[in-house]
């Protein structure tokens, strides 16, 4: 195992990588089994861990399970990802929290300042809140892989979901993600082909 670990430049075996990258694919219809609270709350629990700049882990997820709130998700959706959110067992609605910056006290402790520094600039903190949030995205994806689950993220009405879902919290979607068993899921057409390393990297 570790001559073949040391063969692909990976630290990982072949069946992790495929299931995290290379034959994991976003799923355009699901399987019929659930997919639980307590699997997405270990989703979380791992892919927390993930660097964020300064820790301000701004990512906050909305479970669309009950009918209702499906509804009234599928008429903030396009018109082109309305049957699949419809359709999958449970869909995350991605977004960042504005006022993240209320949260430092405990997620920076070694840095008294960072609180006050984000709430007397408006346009760093809301910066700072969607990248780091979009990064989030990224491992929740790859998290949800991980725990043997297929993700199908795709882009929402976000003014009306905000308006529809974050009136309170002042919470800002940014993506929806219908998440699946990865077992029966399945996609609509072939894999895209990918660029290769030589054609987006430049060494100096």
């Amino acid at each position: 195992m570790t001559e073949t670990l040391e063969a692909s430049g990976l630290a990982i075996d072949d069946a992790t990588a495929d299931r995290l990258f290379r034959t994991a694919r976003t799923v355009t219809t699901f399987a019929e089994s659930d997919v639980t609270d307590e699997q997405l709350a270990a989703v979380y629990d791992l892919i927390k861990w993930g660097p964020t700049s300064m820790n301000v882990s701004p990512l906050r997820v909305l479970v669309v399970r009950t009918p209702e709130a499906r509804r009234r998700l599928v008429a903030n959706m396009p018109e082109g990802n309305q049957e699949r959110v419809a359709n999958a067992p449970v869909t995350l609605v991605l977004a960042y929290d504005p006022e993240f910056h209320e949260r430092l006290d405990v997620l920076v402790p070694h840095m008294p300042g960072a609180r006050d520094m984000f709430a007397a600039d408006d346009e760093a903190r809301a910066s700072a809140a969607r990248t780091n949030a979009l990064l989030q995205a990224g491992y929740l994806i790859v998290g949800l892989r991980a725990a043997g689950l297929s993700a199908g993220p795709m882009h929402g009405i976000y003014d009306g979901i905000d308006a529809e879902f974050f009136g309170e919290n002042g919470w800002k979607g940014f993506l929806v993600v219908n998440v699946s068993s990865a077992e029966g899921a399945d996609t609509s057409r072939p894999r895209a082909p990918r660029l290769e390393f030589d054609e987006v990297s430049q060494v100096v």
